[in-house]
């Protein structure tokens, strides 16, 4: 299994050699119910076997093609160690699959490129952050994603806090207000040497750090930092004993507040800038922005597609009706262009668009 992430993706929109066959289904992770994952499944090959061979493969070639994705059939073990959701993707010189914590809806398309809007949701709640977590005894850092952490050992910063400092005794001390202030001002020059080997490795990163470790440190290691990043909330408690995924877990709840707090200041960006000549709802110019590199922010709708074809050399988008052999999801191939532009993408569920519409975009210029 592979794991996802905004590089992976990357990889998933180079084009491949041949029909590109995108597979998405919901996938039960206990229970005797498991089993429905393989019934599922195999529906979904069949379906996709008559989609091949309505594309103009002849079915010896359709069974070659889905060869690897057949494989997954009789692997028991594979479908006893599900997540929420499965992503299948296939052609003739890749596939690929993976196991993911969101509930797709079941669907397949066969085209000329894989089909990635479903994956979105979760790169857009996907955020690159860095755990600090001191105690009495240690310092550790965990460089984490949304979904999993890994301690990292960055240069310049000391791997344990000095016993002299006697934190348990300062923690008494600050109880009773007195004879806090020297030992403050060792815990205080000892945080300025974390933050300087810190600030030298995330600098360039610019992501989150979130401060592990009891209450009264956190307001001392603010004044020792200047990393532009640190998390204005940080992780209560002593962080001795816990794992990384445990820290992971509950960096969560301080990170999800954010990313909801970035898709509201997008969809109000978007409302301001309506009627300024710099939004639009229409799919064709759309497309043609994004491939342009002129979309800034992009929402578009799960669960929605709009058929059709985009000319790259004449710039002229193309709507279908319905899926038809040589047609793609528009609104997936703006998706696509707007992420490799540098642009910002939300997939959201339809009654969360922005003007009930199935794609909203702003634009750069």
């Amino acid at each position: 299994m592979s794991i996802l992430s905004k590089d992976e993706l990357r990889s998933l929109m180079q084009k491949k050699l041949g029909v590109c066959v995108s597979i998405y289904m919901p996938t039960l992770k206990k229970g005797i119910e498991t089993q429905q994952n393989q019934i599922r499944y195999k529906n979904l090959l069949r379906d996709t076997e008559e989609r091949l061979i309505s594309a103009g493969l002849r079915p010896s070639e359709a069974k070659s093609l889905m060869s690897p994705a057949q494989e997954l059939v009789g692997d028991s073990s594979f479908w006893w160690n599900q997540k929420d959701g499965l992503a299948v993707f296939f052609s003739l010189d890749f596939f690929k699959y993976y196991q993911l914590p969101t509930e797709f809806e079941e669907l397949v398309v066969v085209g000329d490129r894989f089909h990635l809007k479903p994956l979105l949701p979760i790169l857009n709640s996907d955020i690159e952050f860095y755990i600090l977590a001191i105690s009495q005894n240690d310092v550790k850092i965990f460089e984490c994603n949304r979904f999993r952490s890994s301690e990292v050992k960055v240069e310049g910063v000391p791997e344990n806090l000095d016993d002299a400092l006697q934190l348990d005794v300062f923690e008494k001390r600050l109880q009773l207000h007195t004879g806090t202030e020297d030992t403050k001002l060792k815990i205080l020059q000892y945080f300025k040497q974390i933050n300087k080997g810190l600030y030298e490795f995330l600098k360039e990163k610019r992501s989150l750090l979130i401060f592990a470790g009891v209450d009264y440190l956190l307001p001392i290691y603010k004044e020792a930092n200047t990393y532009p990043k640190l998390a204005e909330k940080g992780i209560s408690g002593n962080p001795e004993g816990l794992n990384g995924d445990q820290l992971h877990s509950a960096a969560l709840s301080i990170i999800d507040p954010l990313l909801e707090q970035d898709k509201a200041k997008a969809k109000d960006l978007y409302s301001q800038n309506v009627g300024t000549g710099l939004t639009s709802q229409n799919v064709t110019e759309i497309v043609s922005a994004a491939q342009g590199g002129r979309v800034k922010v992009l929402f578009v709708a799960l669960g929605v597609q709009r058929w059709g074809i985009f000319d790259f050399e004449e710039m002229t988008v193309h709507v279908s009706e319905k899926q038809e052999p040589g047609t793609e999801d528009l609104l997936d191939l703006a998706a696509m262009e707007t992420f490799l532009n540098g642009g910002t993408v939300y997939a959201v569920e339809p009654e969360e668009m922005p003007d009930q519409s199935s794609v909203v975009a702003l634009f750069r210029f």
